[in-house]
């Protein structure tokens, strides 16, 4: 049965999944590429992202790598697609992702702006979904075939999930710093109202590793 499900999605001690002011030049916003420090070395990122056979493996790379399986669909929030805000102004931009995005099945972007799809390289297309979440969330689920969609964030759009009790299972990377500010995880939301209890807490030197799932 599809599961929905959030992956390896980095907060601050302070609860911030990203940093204050994000822009092109600055996408993980002021302090944020500090988050996901425990990523960047795993083999896993090192693979899919910059298909190098390298890097860390143990406890970060296994909850890294755990991530990718059985995914058959990913649903973004825009600007985990790009730093572009309002209509599109030209059609040029393609993702933060380069060719070869390392999702590898159909992406669904939330977004207020209509746009045709975009296939890249590597069986990755972006649809562009402007009915909110339940309609990206069913499109998600008939793409995934039975596999289950994993919700790459941002913050607010996994707030929005939470809120509809619609994600199964998360896991979250606590960083060990503060950011102060940016965007929080979980302002306004009542885990434990929402149904929901922590199943699993594993340190790693860089993080500590939690998984929430829905009663």
């Amino acid at each position: 049965m599809t599961r929905v499900r959030v992956d390896s999605f980095s907060i601050s001690l302070d609860g911030y999944g990203a940093g204050p002011n994000q822009h092109a030049d600055n996408p993980l916003g002021i302090g944020g590429t500090g988050l996901h420090q425990w990523l960047f070395p795993t083999r896993t990122f090192q693979r899919t992202l910059f298909a190098k056979d390298e890097g860390t493996t143990g406890i970060d790379d296994d909850f890294a790598m755990r991530g990718f399986n059985n995914i058959g669909a990913w649903i973004l929030g825009r600007n985990m697609f790009g730093p572009i805000r309002g209509p599109w102004p030209d059609m040029n931009w393609k993702g933060w992702w380069g060719d070869n995005p390392p999702y590898h099945v159909q992406v669904f972007v939330l977004t207020h702006h209509a746009r045709q799809p975009i296939q890249m390289e590597g069986n990755t297309t972006f649809h562009f979904v402007t009915g909110g979440i339940h309609e990206a969330l069913n499109r998600a689920r008939e793409a995934a075939n039975g596999k289950d969609v994993r919700i790459g964030g941002g913050a607010n759009t996994i707030r929005q999930y939470l809120h509809a009790q619609l994600i199964d299972e998360m896991h979250l990377a606590i960083s060990p710093i503060l950011l102060g500010s940016g965007e929080p995880l979980f302002a306004g939301v009542d885990l434990k109202k929402l149904g929901y209890e922590c199943v699993q807490c594993v340190p790693s030197e860089k993080a500590t590793h939690v998984v929430i799932r829905r009663r």
